[in-house]
């Protein structure tokens, strides 16, 4: 098994280097291979192969994964390795778990609840759905969710800021008569879920001239060249910050929340004894503003995932320096 794990991680890793060896730009995915930084270390537990970490392909992701990384391997004598970017997000990392590829990974509450489980993300409260997120994922998968970050990266419609001006555009309904003319990019998890890009379009009545897959580091990259002119973003993203997109008012209030939380295989959890009470250190530890903070500090100032990931545990004492 451990040797049938290290060798899918590995051919995925490779996979992924390749496919996004030329990304590039604020907000691509700046690393699309296992972290080379971890090492194999003995464990207490009796296990000395590293803990699997995957992440999507996202700057918000990458330093999810280096924190869940800083934690594990601060808190236990286990080490961690980082497979970054993986392309598809939820569609190819959930299957990917199940065959023990990875052993946990950052995830949304609507995405695990809409995409995983088929569900319909209307008309529950944020705390029902993530506790019977715990159940059916230990139920069906034999995994979990440990523990709430605590900010909540929900969807938002931005627009080109030339294009906004042209049309008048202030709210996600001003965009349903002119979207025939526009070109909409989104990512392959919102394209394809149920509540994302599908419902959107329904609710507003949009009618886009065409409509593109674009992994979402690449989606800002694509709108300020002009490839696109409507995309998906989120409410963390640290490009909203920019002068040349604008954020489109959910006037109809469609949009549900997303809180991220560490999704992992009770095996993992089983196989690691104190894997469980570290993840829980992530608990409650960031909030919108602060996450948005952080993206910023890599896509805009240009540091590295890792070490603003690791300032900021230390900052919060939840690390040691």
């Amino acid at each position: 098994m451990k040797q049938m794990k290290n060798l899918a991680v590995l051919l995925m890793a490779g996979i992924m280097a390749f496919s996004c060896a030329a990304c590039g730009g604020s907000g691509a995915p700046k690393e699309t291979t296992k972290s080379s930084e971890s090492t194999v270390k003995e464990s207490s537990g009796g296990s000395s192969e590293a803990i699997q970490i995957a992440t999507k392909p996202m700057t918000e992701q990458y330093i999810l994964g280096e924190m869940l990384k800083a934690v594990i391997e601060d808190s236990t004598d286990y080490s961690a390795e980082i497979t970054k970017g993986i392309g598809g997000g939820t569609s190819n990392i959930h299957p990917a778990m199940e065959k023990g590829e990875f052993d946990l990974y950052p995830e949304y509450t609507s995405s695990g609840w809409n995409m995983v489980l088929g569900h319909d993300a209307a008309d529950i409260s944020d705390e029902e759905m993530f506790e019977k997120l715990k159940e059916e994922y230990e139920a069906n998968y034999n995994m979990t969710w440990e523990g709430l970050y605590g900010f909540n990266n929900t969807y938002a419609v931005i627009v080109r800021k030339d294009v906004a001006d042209q049309y008048s555009l202030k709210t996600t309904s001003d965009l349903a008569a002119v979207s025939d003319q526009l070109v909409f990019g989104g990512n392959p998890d919102y394209i394809e879920r149920k509540d994302g890009f599908g419902l959107l379009a329904e609710a507003y009545g949009l009618n886009f001239k065409d409509v593109k897959d674009i992994d979402i580091g690449l989606k800002y990259q694509a709108i300020e060249k002009g490839d696109i002119d409507v995309t998906n973003g989120f409410t963390t993203d640290a490009q909203l910050g920019r002068d040349d997109v604008v954020v489109l008012e959910d006037d109809k209030h469609l949009q549900v929340n997303y809180l991220c939380s560490t999704v992992v295989r009770k095996e993992a959890l089983e196989e690691y004894p104190g894997l469980e009470e570290a993840l829980m250190k992530m608990d409650g530890i960031l909030t919108d503003k602060e996450m948005a903070g952080l993206n910023y500090q890599v896509e805009v100032e240009g540091k590295d995932e890792a070490v603003v990931a690791r300032d900021y545990l230390v900052s919060k004492g939840i690390i040691k320096e």
